[in-house]
């Protein structure tokens, strides 16, 4: 199967029914071959020249499908040749002609897909990504066969640039956060990471079709798409996913609703109204997203909230229209709505104890698991990669940790242990080779509360300012007080 697929065909091309009749096979031997490879068992190949996105592309689907509950892992050769050789060689290390150079980056391509090799076979994993250049045929054919040796199906992904704005925009992320090029100048990093991209385009081939395998081609960052001779379910997720991500730069603000009388009485579920402190929280927020964007000069956040009460009232301040989802209502406590653990405890010993031991797949009688709220949210993420804009997404604590689950990189399984506090908005700026996060507390204080604040205008809450008491990686801790 092969297609090309420009962005503006990308709804169309989604809502397109998979019959039979959008398959071509030339022999019963694709049958055949399709039969010999596990089917848990994929190694996504990157092709491409450096600046192309491969490395932020390989980590936005490891994210991805660890986040459905695929096991994936990248290895990445460059990490290989950074610990192995050491992370400063110059331009010249990358020369083609440079015998000595070659050999030792063939040694280190070798030993990486190696370990690829041993972890999908021998220690659970699912979906391998092979993040390096491959940028030739002669290279492709050696991975290709070595793979299926293995009875690993292949799947070859390439990022083609012809954008010369998007590869300089690359250029200067990889200067500023590329591990090779810390505490280096940044004029001479460019330039020599500019030599380094020169000497790859000396032996450059595109992958064609005549190489006789699968795979995607995502060209100036998914304005076009090129499939061809995909086939399994995990293929056609993946075709999905890269048609609504992009590299872009922008930031995801995440936050819980503003305390709750069911948080206070430590209950599950329900739809309460906030508590005076909740919409002091309202107040608060308003003034932060105020100062984050209107005093900056900037369009205000697209806004997504649950449609609960709790949820929606924490953003009545903020002057712009926000989008209720269904898909970002609490988790369903089913038979426990509405009451407290110790209520559960008392009342269904085995739902208790069912649930601690399993908080991930635990399913309340007649609600939902974390399982049930991550594949609830799928659409709701893809949509979100879709977006070129900041957005602020207001929810609840089941439904927060899922989502900053998936914006961090984080297994399924962790998603339900994830501290995600009351009144504190969680900022995300995804990078190249990571993602930022910053957290403002904005924590209501106790002698500014009043009966009913009413606007974010009063000289009441002057003194509410925004706090940054976080920034770095996700290993932080904070009090949670929501038992979902």
């Amino acid at each position: 199967m092969k297609r090309a697929v420009s962005y503006n065909d990308v709804a169309a091309f989604v809502s397109m029914p998979l019959s039979s009749s959008h398959i071509e096979s030339n022999s019963s031997d694709d049958d055949e071959e399709s039969k010999s490879f596990p089917m848990k068992k994929l190694a996504i190949v990157m092709v491409g020249l450096p600046a192309r996105g491969k490395t932020h592309i390989a980590r936005y689907i490891a994210r991805y499908l660890n986040w459905l509950g695929r096991t994936t892992r990248v290895f990445n050769v460059g990490n290989y040749r950074r610990e192995l050789v050491g992370a400063s060689q110059p331009a010249q290390f990358f020369d083609p002609n440079n015998q000595e150079g070659r050999q030792a980056r063939w040694e280190l391509a070798i030993k990486c897909l190696d370990d690829m090799i041993a972890w999908l076979k021998h220690q659970h994993g699912q979906v391998g990504i092979y993040d390096a250049t491959n940028n030739t045929k002669e290279r492709r054919k050696y991975v290709k066969e070595r793979l299926e040796a293995e009875c690993i199906r292949v799947l070859f992904l390439e990022s083609i640039c012809e954008d010369k704005s998007i590869i300089e925009h690359n250029v200067m992320e990889t200067k500023l956060r590329m591990p090779d090029y810390q505490n280096m100048d940044p004029e001479t990093a460019v330039e020599d990471f500019q030599r380094r991209i020169a000497n790859y385009e000396v032996a450059n081939e595109t992958i064609e079709d005549d190489e006789m395998v699968s795979y995607i081609k995502i060209i100036n960052l998914g304005r076009t798409i090129v499939l061809h001779q995909l086939t399994g379910y995990l293929q056609g997720k993946l075709v999905s996913y890269l048609m609504n991500m992009h590299t872009l730069p922008r930031s995801i603000y995440l936050t819980r609703h503003g305390e709750s009388e069911y948080n206070v009485e430590e209950r599950l579920g329900g739809d309460p109204e906030l508590t005076p402190k909740g919409q002091l929280y309202a107040v608060q927020l308003a003034q932060y997203i105020h100062k984050e964007f209107t005093a900056q000069g900037k369009e205000l956040p697209l806004i997504w909230t649950s449609q609960l009460r709790r949820s929606r009232h924490t953003v009545q301040f903020i002057p712009t229209h926000n989008i209720c989802w269904r898909a970002l209502n609490e988790i369903n406590a089913g038979l426990c709505e509405g009451k407290t653990l110790n209520d559960v405890k008392q009342l269904y010993p085995k739902i208790y104890e069912d649930r601690m031991k399993d908080k991930l797949h635990f399913r309340y009688p007649g609600g939902e698991s974390y399982v049930d709220v991550i594949q609830r949210l799928e659409p709701v993420m893809l949509e979100m990669e879709r977006l070129r804009e900041s957005i602020l997404i207001v929810s609840h604590n089941a439904v927060i940790r899922a989502i900053y689950g998936f914006l961090i990189g984080k297994r399924q399984e962790e998603c339900p242990n994830l501290e995600v506090p009351l009144h504190v908005v969680i900022k995300l700026t995804p990078r190249a080779y990571g993602c930022e996060e910053a957290r403002i507390e904005l924590n209501p204080h106790e002698e500014l509360l009043s009966d009913s604040p009413s606007a974010p205008s009063s000289n009441v809450y002057s003194d509410a300012i925004p706090k940054q008491v976080y920034f770095g990686s996700s290993e932080n801790s904070f009090s949670d007080g929501n038992k979902n």
